[in-house]
């Protein structure tokens, strides 16, 4: 059911696609690295003006460790900084801060993908822990029953939630960026070369996400070809 020629066809351009898009982000972010802003401001210290732009106050910044971590998390109104961000002074650092708190004003608004993708996220846990079992039984014993296959295409609908999730996702991240430029240009806190390097992090990021659900797509359309090919061949 996985290595064959659907497989190849469908799924591993979009797996490529991913693996680009992650060296692409990780690339990129390492060269904006390097340009330092004449504000010499931290990316805590970008995140902390635009959330106080914002009237944001309550929302505390914190480190983690790690590469590329960075994070809001709307159940504790935490942004969670890595360490080539919290403390660092460049380009890249206070691009990634500021799209953190472009998130936390998002919670804030109630803008409606992020409320959505929230909302979604107990079931689609829920949903890739049981979409494969439900599908390998579903066609196992497909041969005793019709009944089976509708389990495997249960199982394919538990799986489509992620592919729902990444697809409320991309405006999700989308919009972030554009709040944080936005920000990032009427504050000042970074200007020229500056800026346009924060812009080409935040588009590379961007691509990991597109690609994200490409595979989620893929996979789907995989899983829908083999489970259709299993019940014709009955």
């Amino acid at each position: 059911m996985i290595f064959d020629w659907t497989y190849l066809i469908l799924v591993m351009p979009a797996v490529i696609f991913s693996l680009w898009a992650s060296v692409k982000v990780n690339s990129t972010f390492k060269k904006y690295s390097g340009i330092h802003p004449i504000s010499g401001m931290t990316g805590a210290e970008a995140a902390r003006r635009v959330l106080d732009a914002n009237g944001l106050y309550n929302v505390r910044i914190e480190h983690i460790h790690g590469n590329l971590t960075d994070h809001f998390d709307p159940r504790t109104n935490v942004i969670r900084l890595s360490d080539k961000v919290h403390g660092v002074s460049s380009a890249a650092a206070i691009g990634v801060a500021a799209h953190e708190a472009g998130h936390a004003v998002q919670y804030a608004n109630g803008y409606v993908p992020l409320k959505l993708r929230n909302a979604i996220i107990p079931i689609t846990n829920i949903g890739s822990r049981l979409a494969m079992p439900l599908i390998l039984i579903g066609l196992l014993f497909s041969g005793m029953g019709n009944q089976f296959i509708y389990i495997a295409y249960i199982g394919i609908a538990c799986f489509a939630l992620s592919t729902v999730f990444q697809l409320l996702t991309l405006p999700t991240e989308f919009n972030a960026s554009r709040r944080a430029l936005r920000s990032i240009e009427n504050s000042g806190l970074l200007r020229g070369d500056e800026l346009d390097g924060a812009q080409k992090v935040l588009s590379a990021a961007a691509l990991t996400y597109v690609a994200a659900l490409s595979v989620s797509i893929m996979q789907l359309l995989h899983l829908l070809m083999v489970v259709g090919g299993n019940n014709r061949r009955r």
